[in-house]
């Protein structure tokens, strides 16, 4: 089956297996983007293969308060051992999620643990607008999908650029980190905070001021 550019990009970004082996794995499942992963990680493919069924039970919580605490997250990220949980660069990799976090207000650390009810709701609103949008409705599903991803890549960490470099996902920037520390590294959990959720209030730009106080 032909397999789009869009589909490679992401199984790249979720793997960091070459172009070529992401189009031959997508190819061999038939544009299953998960099968697709579990494919390349037993062919040995994917660059944090050999590491990610390691266990990961050391680490660090890391927290980061935004200026006058407006903003508080914290942020469970795990590694093979005590050792590397305390180096430096662990924890700069630790401060620099925990601080995304703040900036970009995910809701999930990665798409399978949205909600099956969530997910499918968002189908529902996203056809309707296609719908409404007058598009035909053979192209209606397709369009749906493109949608549905945008909004895991818009809510699931994993999958959202990473503030202080839009070019890589945290996916990438947590598959680097993988590769040059030499240990499974996995981020388990957070949890965000902010000053007045859920009260009326004056709407800011959080994500400009977060990146002014790492400047």
């Amino acid at each position: 089956m032909a397999v789009n550019a869009s589909a490679v990009k992401e199984l790249r970004e979720r793997t960091g297996a070459g172009m070529l082996d992401c189009k031959k794995a997508l190819e061999e499942t038939n544009g299953d983007i998960d099968k697709a992963v579990d494919l390349l990680r037993e062919k040995g493919l994917s660059a944090a293969a050999n590491k990610a069924g390691r266990a990961a039970t050391e680490g660090t919580v890391e927290s980061y308060i935004h200026a006058g605490g407006r903003i508080g997250v914290l942020v469970e990220i795990n590694c093979e051992t005590d050792f590397v949980g305390k180096t430096e660069q662990f924890k700069n990799f630790a401060r620099d999620i925990a601080m995304h976090i703040a900036a970009a207000s995910p809701l999930y650390v990665r798409r399978e643990e949205v909600p099956a009810e969530v997910v499918e709701k968002e189908k529902e609103i996203l056809k309707a607008q296609a719908l409404n949008e007058g598009k035909p409705e053979k192209i209606v599903e397709k369009m749906v999908e493109g949608r549905v991803n945008k909004y895991y890549e818009e809510n699931c960490l994993l999958e959202q650029s990473f503030v202080k470099d839009p070019d890589k996902t945290i996916s990438q920037l947590l598959n680097e980190k993988i590769s040059t520390i030499g240990e499974n590294i996995s981020i388990r959990r957070f949890a965000r905070f902010e000053l007045g959720e859920g009260l009326e209030k004056k709407v800011d730009n959080f994500v400009e001021e977060v990146m002014a106080q790492v400047k």
